[in-house]
């Protein structure tokens, strides 16, 4: 069974950074469009307000992708470039562990696996966010998918 993770990880790494060859307005019809499905309910509940006006630039590094996010009147919107008002950097993993839950958002900060960068007061109140998000917004099979690679990469 190790093995098998392992493998899937070595995959995950050299297929990932394909996504960059992916031209940016599939992904961000393909990321809005999942983001605002999922995260549907918090965004009714005004959980997201935070956002509006404002831009969070996602940034992984070692897949070389960056998107920036802000709230608009029909829902989460990304770009390919805007000026961010905060930044929050990690590799995949990291995200990956953050998303699982494997791994509490607060030691991935402390231990610069995420950093934050620019408005650290935006930065913190949506990673306070995203962490106090129920996984139940999501559909089963998407939690169930994550939550399974993220204990892989925990066990690894």
């Amino acid at each position: 069974m190790l093995n098998r993770k392992k493998w899937l990880l070595k995959g995950a790494d050299r297929l990932l950074p394909l996504v960059r060859k992916v031209p940016f307005a599939v992904q961000r019809l393909a990321l809005q469009q999942a983001l605002n499905r999922c995260l549907a309910e918090p965004l009714r509940d005004g959980e997201f307000e935070v956002l509006r006006g404002r831009w969070l630039c996602l940034r992984i590094p070692d897949l070389g992708l960056s998107w920036y996010l802000t709230l608009s009147r029909e829902g989460l919107r990304i770009a390919g470039h805007a000026p961010a008002d905060v930044t929050i950097s990690g590799n995949w993993r990291e995200f990956l562990l953050l998303a699982s839950r494997q791994e509490d958002p607060d030691t991935l900060f402390f231990r610069r696996r995420l950093v934050i960068e620019g408005d650290t007061e935006l930065g913190l109140a949506l990673k306070n966010l995203i962490d106090s998000l129920d996984p139940d917004v999501l559909p089963v099979w998407l939690w169930r998918n994550l939550e399974r690679a993220g204990k892989g990469l925990a066990a690894s």
